[in-house]
């Protein structure tokens, strides 16, 4: 299985950067994993939220194939502890999903449009965070995910 993982907007945040590519380094011994930014959209304060969110949704599914598993970051969404989440890929590679994605979108959330492609939606916490810092959170979840899978001691009971 390959995961992806779609997000509005560059981190510019060099510190939190480093981190999340930290990860995605670790990562990368586990699972192909692939982050993909697409860039904010330009002269949004002339846009309402209904308008920007459309246009995001545009941008999001012109990223995503026929194939792909959709799972939206929504604060609505399913929550589980890390245990839980590890079960939650076992799940995902056992019925042999070739490309999981996950989709971090803007400050608004998502199009409808996005909302009725999605297979699911995951929720990290009912706390806002910023989207830079669920970019890093996301990651390191997986990463996390992937070490319980393996027994590997990086996550501790």
């Amino acid at each position: 299985m390959n995961i992806r993982l779609i997000a509005i907007g560059k981190t510019d945040n060099k510190n939190l950067q480093s981190l999340i590519d930290e990860y995605t380094k670790r990562l990368s011994f586990y699972v192909k994993f692939d982050l993909e930014v697409i860039p904010d959209i330009k002269n949004v304060k002339n846009l309402s939220e209904a308008q920007q969110k459309e246009k995001e949704g545009e941008l999001i599914l012109a990223k995503i194939n026929v194939t792909d598993h959709l799972i939206l970051l929504d604060g609505n969404g399913k929550t589980f502890n890390s245990l839980g989440f590890s079960d939650y890929l076992q799940k995902k590679m056992n019925t042999g999903i070739k490309t999981l994605v996950f989709v971090i979108g803007g400050p608004y959330g998502f199009s409808e449009n996005v909302y009725q492609k999605a297979h699911g939606k995951v929720s990290l916490s009912e706390m806002t965070f910023s989207h830079q810092m669920v970019r890093l959170f996301i990651i390191e979840q997986i990463y996390r995910g992937f070490t319980i899978l393996r027994n590997e001691p990086y996550h501790h009971q």
